[in-house]
């Protein structure tokens, strides 16, 4: 990512944080409406795992400038996913669901060069997690 990207990816998620709720919910929403055979993975109270959700993106955003302390939280992540049952698959169906939020919830301020900046910001997150996810088996053959 570039420094003009991270930035606008953490002005824009300011504008996200009063409504992180409604975000939230619309996430999900959307996400199901993609993939209803996702809502399986989720067992708890949905406004609980929204609000981890928020909160995970929030520290990632903020890791954005950091990446040598982001990448171990994320990896650690993917690992967790992974035991959750969440696949390669998943994380594309998930890019959709957020970057539909996001426009959904920024309106006109959410143009196509941010846009182009939260791709960026998501492939990165979830190129990270997916390889947390991949090597959970040859941590746990080695444990």
């Amino acid at each position: 990512m570039t420094p003009n990207q991270i930035e606008l990816v953490q002005e824009s998620f300011r504008k996200v944080v009063p409504i992180a709720d409604i975000a939230a919910d619309m996430f999900y929403a959307r996400l199901f409406e993609l993939d209803p055979s996702l809502r399986k993975l989720f067992k708890g109270d949905m406004k609980k795992q929204g609000g981890m959700l928020m909160s995970m993106i929030a520290s990632a955003v903020r890791g954005l400038k950091d990446p040598n302390a982001l990448v171990p939280v994320l990896t650690a992540l993917g690992r967790r996913h992974a035991g959750y049952g969440v696949m390669d698959a998943h994380y594309t169906t998930v890019a959709e669901a957020l970057l539909w939020t996001l426009e959904q919830g920024l309106g006109d301020d959410f143009d196509e060069e941010l846009r182009k900046a939260w791709t960026a910001a998501y492939m990165l997150m979830a190129t990270v997690m997916q390889t947390g996810a991949r090597d959970m088996p040859r941590i746990a053959q080695a444990a």
